[in-house]
């Protein structure tokens, strides 16, 4: 069956409000944009951003977990975690580099974000490739690998004292600005019609009880139909 099929059966199985709201936010979703946090220790943050990544509708976020074990807080994320797609890098010699490497065959630039950045902002950033920014560790930020690594370095502006905003704060305010700016733009930041069924699919099993019973008893009963 086909995942149009699979969804359209699972659907029987939602709300009109549910399906409604399934219809409007998967429009909304990009993969243009992503995020990987790199060795995040505190939950409260990474849970952060997982909630500002759903509400701005980026559906990607790489995890990469060289030293610090990556762990959400339920009261912090209030229910995000289940919207978003989280891809963790944990089980390699040197994740960093195995997931770089990953978003670059994708079609990724890396941006790290860092003071090294001098004139690129989430304000001037070139909107036309996908991108992948970058947040670093609460305490030193990005790794060197990854800030060697990166293509671009972006800077958020600061007008005070204190040396840089927490990540969950820089996670929201790049995320927001350029999520802002590609909604006002021409370039082609929206899923596909068939990432778009995929992602319908996937939250539809994520709600409805027993989904994988469903589809299995329609897959059987599909198939006697074609031996008929």
């Amino acid at each position: 069956m086909t995942d149009h099929e699979l969804y359209d059966l699972l659907a029987g199985f939602l709300s009109d409000n549910k399906r409604a709201l399934f219809d409007r936010f998967a429009s909304l979703r990009t993969r243009h944009v992503t995020v990987v946090l790199e060795d995040i220790y505190q939950s409260q943050n990474a849970s952060a951003v997982v909630r500002t990544a759903d509400l701005l509708g980026v559906q990607d976020i790489h995890v990469i977990e060289n030293r610090n074990p990556y762990q959400l807080d339920r009261g912090v994320t209030l229910g995000s975690s289940k919207w978003v797609d989280i891809h963790r890098h944990g089980d390699q010699a040197d994740n960093t580099r195995t997931c770089l490497e990953l978003l670059r065959q994708r079609g990724y630039r890396i941006i790290a974000t860092s003071p090294r950045g001098e004139n690129i902002t989430p304000h001037t950033i070139d909107l036309d490739r996908p991108m992948a920014f970058c947040f670093g560790t609460e305490l030193t930020g990005l790794s060197d690998t990854l800030l060697d690594l990166a293509d671009e370095h972006l800077r958020i502006p600061m007008y005070g004292f204190t040396e840089s905003y927490n990540i969950s704060a820089s996670a929201a305010i790049t995320l927001f600005t350029v999520m802002e700016r590609l909604r006002a733009s021409d370039v082609a930041w929206q899923l596909s019609a068939s990432e778009l069924i995929e992602l319908k699919l996937r939250w539809a099993r994520k709600v409805v009880q027993s989904a994988d019973l469903i589809e299995a008893r329609a897959r059987a009963k599909k198939g006697l139909g074609d031996q008929s």
